[in-house]
């Protein structure tokens, strides 16, 4: 009698251990979850990651017979120049790229060969101003220092190497030539004469529009002609 009873009870505990190891059927909604939930994540993998914000290109707030924008750049040598500081004297700013054909003519055999030596002797002062951005042409220490030495220059060169600077002040090409009288206030914006490389513009005597407004600032009269289109390389800005 003992064994037909005991093997009953053998079957109904191993069916029992078989139920409690079995896993539990999903509910037809609990699937319906797990797979929207794995679609999404393999959506989100899937997305592109979001692109860095830009840097906003500052506008442009220079204006003739308006306050130079104030700026302050640092030299090749690590000077800083505060734009504010050179209040009461008359300032030319130079925007400048040593490897551009329009500032090298300019500088070798155009108006730009002895024109800042002389001004500058006459209490003028003239800063020269790259903007350049790194992996542009003529940017940094180096290509300035080469420029600096081939032209003979020895008025400064200052870094905007973010370009902050250059588009306050809306320079454009490279020689781009802006007048400063002692006040503070834009008097003359735009190219160094009319004659690139060396050509006057529609075979007419050449002009030299920097020289002149300096010469009117002396005898302190108006600026005549007080802006002019410019001509040469473009600025060699970092994209916006």
């Amino acid at each position: 009698m003992t064994p037909r009873i005991l093997l009953p009870l053998a079957l109904c505990l191993t069916f029992a251990a078989c139920d409690k190891n079995e896993p539990k059927a999903e509910a037809p909604g609990d699937a319906k979850q797990a797979k929207g939930d794995a679609k999404g994540d393999a959506k989100e993998q899937d997305r592109p990651a979001e692109p860095a914000a830009k840097a906003p290109v500052p506008e442009t707030s220079a204006a003739i017979g308006q306050p130079a924008p104030d700026f302050t750049l640092t030299d090749l040598d690590g000077k800083a120049h505060h734009l504010a500081d050179y209040r009461g004297k008359t300032v030319v700013l130079e925007w400048w790229n040593p490897q551009c054909p329009f500032v090298d003519h300019a500088h070798t055999k155009g108006p730009l060969v002895d024109m800042a030596a002389k001004e500058i002797a006459q209490g003028v002062v003239w800063l020269a101003i790259n903007s350049g951005a790194p992996g542009k042409q003529g940017h940094g220490v180096e290509a300035s220092r080469e420029g600096i030495t081939r032209f003979g220059m020895t008025h400064p060169v200052l870094l905007d190497e973010d370009g902050t600077v250059g588009h306050t002040y809306g320079a454009e090409k490279t020689p781009h030539m802006f007048l400063i009288d002692e006040a503070g206030t834009l008097v003359y914006r735009g190219a160094i004469d009319n004659a690139p490389m060396g050509e006057p513009n529609e075979g007419g005597e050449p002009v030299n529009h920097l020289a002149a407004a300096l010469a009117e600032l002396r005898a302190g009269t108006p600026v005549g002609t007080a802006e002019t289109p410019a001509y040469g390389c473009s600025v060699k800005y970092a994209k916006g």
